[in-house]
């Protein structure tokens, strides 16, 4: 079997900012979509989410860092995606993600300063100015880009929030142990 050496990298001053996050939050449209919405004739919701992002969220879990939807919308696709993913902490139809947040915070015992944000726009300011560090898309709204610490340069629902996660885990140095579990077996348990 081959050695792999992670060919991903981060400016360094990034990922040391990025260094106490212990949990991440992530809004839906925009970021876990590409934020169009589709709806049927009888009113059914459609969403497209990427197969990237999806596993991202699945190795920010398997590194230690709590992944966190909250979204302001509801609807039976994102449920149902979420649940897929094995994601525990998640807040639907939040109108005020501050409050949804702090709640989410709470329960997990954490501050802000541990907290990372990935959001695409102006519901997302409350927790893009207050978190220890914040991630936007590059298809993101201009104001939320730039107090962003860092835009992806995938666009939302094609990779930012894997992106996203890749950073992180290498803020946490534990990307390359979950890419060399990924040599062994899919679930990187062996």
């Amino acid at each position: 079997m081959r050695e792999l050496t992670p060919v991903l990298t981060f400016p360094p001053e990034l990922l040391l900012k990025a260094q106490p996050v212990r949990a991440a939050i992530f809004d839906v449209d925009g970021v876990l979509t590409d934020g169009r919405i589709y709806i049927s004739e009888r009113g059914e919701e459609f969403k497209a989410f990427s197969t990237l992002d999806g596993h991202g969220l699945k190795l920010l879990a398997q590194g230690g860092i709590t992944p966190i939807v909250i979204t302001g919308r509801d609807s039976p696709a994102v449920r149902r995606r979420v649940a897929d993913l094995g994601i525990a902490h998640a807040v639907y139809g939040a109108h005020d993600k501050l409050a949804a947040a702090q709640g989410v915070l709470q329960q997990l015992s954490l501050d802000w300063p541990a907290l990372a944000a990935m959001g695409d726009d102006w519901p997302d300011l409350p927790l893009i100015t207050r978190a220890g560090f914040a991630c936007a898309p590059v298809n993101g709204h201009a104001e939320v880009r730039a107090i962003a610490h860092h835009v992806t340069s995938a666009p939302g629902g094609h990779g930012a929030a894997r992106e996203f996660c890749d950073l992180l885990l290498m803020a946490a140095n534990r990307y390359a142990a979950l890419l060399h579990g990924h040599l062994v077996t899919l679930d990187a348990t062996g």
